[in-house]
């Protein structure tokens, strides 16, 4: 076993039980992409088995803080069923679940959702993708599922030395079925193209967030609603179910907006209550503002702005200028559902954000709840950078 020997002081992250160590806190050893090795204190004490990528920044992440324990297919699965059984419990109201959520489930690097029948994957480290036929396995075993389609498109691969890859790992065929699948969500249906959809096919993380936007609509009496950088339409079928009369989805892909207006339909409702708009969100809500348009509620879901904190200054001013003007086309007593899924805005920074655009609106508002990713993609005590969702509810006054 190769061993990965620490600076002085450098240890104590690994102590707290946090899974990283960058490349600045080691001072000897090295070992093949993915290689599990032995981490050493510098006095020689053992702190944890990890994998090695000699690529990243994040040079080491641990599997296990247990010396007695064996880094093998065998612990690979007991993490892989553990991590399956804890969403079990969750009660969660889909069929459309995040089953391993990368260090948070103790398996760095790798995301999994379960779409009805079909497991979507994301192998992102070194250590992930070393073990990923073992891992293949394991989740087909623990989920009872036969087909696994992997989407290791995410541009994170490349900071790891890894190449992209897509395509069935197990099961799937053009004989046995396609990358399209239909979920249900609460009482809606929506669907999804594995092979093509944002991550590993839909963002699961705002289920609960839909939910709670279809109550608030029902309980404002919300409705004209305006869902910008709406994908294809989660946030819209959830203002409908809310009883909202008149919903507008702005983004820039044509594909996402017509999967959008197709689960209008799919779900029951009028076409004519829905319009979708190919077009620049920050444009549009210009336009809109120029127009003299207002409604009654406003959802801003934008992508990731700032990937990394040294990207974060440029990221505030896109979030503030959006949150401005959003604040602006809003009625009295209107309300604003403002994401940010950027892990270099922490959740204070945000909420200074959308104060300052406030500020500049000269708009203010109650902040009535602050809002995180669904339970199914969990945040730990001793990993708190997996805490990337973020998100309020502000009452215009």
């Amino acid at each position: 076993m190769k061993t990965i020997r620490l600076r002085s002081g450098k240890e104590r992250s690994l102590q707290r039980k946090h899974p990283w160590v960058f490349e600045g806190s080691i001072a000897s050893g090295k070992a093949d992409a993915g290689e599990t090795v032995r981490v050493e204190a510098a006095d020689g004490r053992f702190l944890a088995w990890a994998s090695y990528s000699p690529s990243s920044m994040i040079r080491v992440r641990a599997w296990s803080w247990d010396e007695a324990e064996r880094i093998d297919a065998a612990f690979i699965a007991r993490r892989v069923q553990a991590a399956v059984a804890m969403r079990a419990r969750l009660g969660l109201a889909s069929d459309g679940v995040r089953l391993i959520h990368g260090e948070a489930d103790g398996l760095p690097g790798l995301v999994v959702d379960r779409y009805a029948d079909i497991l979507s994957a994301q192998f992102l480290s070194a250590g992930a993708e070393r073990w990923k036929g073992v891992i293949a396995d394991a989740l087909l075993a623990a989920t009872g599922c036969t087909r696994l389609y992997e989407r290791s498109d995410a541009s994170v691969r490349k900071l790891e030395g890894l190449e992209p890859a897509t395509g069935w790992l197990r099961g799937g065929s053009e004989k046995e079925g396609s990358t399209e699948v239909t979920i249900t969500e609460h009482d809606w249906r929506l669907t999804l193209d594995v092979a093509e959809g944002h991550k590993t096919g839909y963002y699961l993380d705002q289920r609960d967030n839909r939910a709670l936007f279809a109550r608030l609509v029902r309980q404002f009496g919300i409705r004209r609603v305006l869902n910008c950088y709406s994908y294809t339409g989660g946030f819209s079928v959830a203002a409908l179910a809310g009883g909202a009369s008149e919903v507008v989805s702005v983004d820039s892909s044509g594909p996402a907006l017509a999967r959008a207006s197709a689960h209008v339909t799919l779900n029951g409702f009028d076409a004519a209550r829905h319009t979708a708009l190919d077009a620049d969100v920050n444009a549009t809500l210009r336009q809109l503002l120029a127009e003299g348009r207002t409604f009654d509620a406003i959802v801003l879901d934008p992508p990731k702005f700032a990937p990394t904190p040294a990207s974060a200054e440029r990221a505030a001013r896109a979030y503030k200028d959006i949150n401005r003007l959003a604040l602006k086309l809003l009625v009295p007593g209107g309300l604003l559902l403002t994401f940010s899924c950027s892990g270099g805005i922490s959740a204070d920074l945000f909420h200074k954000i959308v104060a300052g655009a406030g500020m500049d609106a000269d708009v203010d508002g109650y902040l009535l709840q602050r809002l995180e990713a669904a339970s199914d993609h969990p945040t730990t005590i001793c990993f708190p950078e997996g805490e990337y969702l973020k998100g309020l509810v502000v009452l215009r006054r």
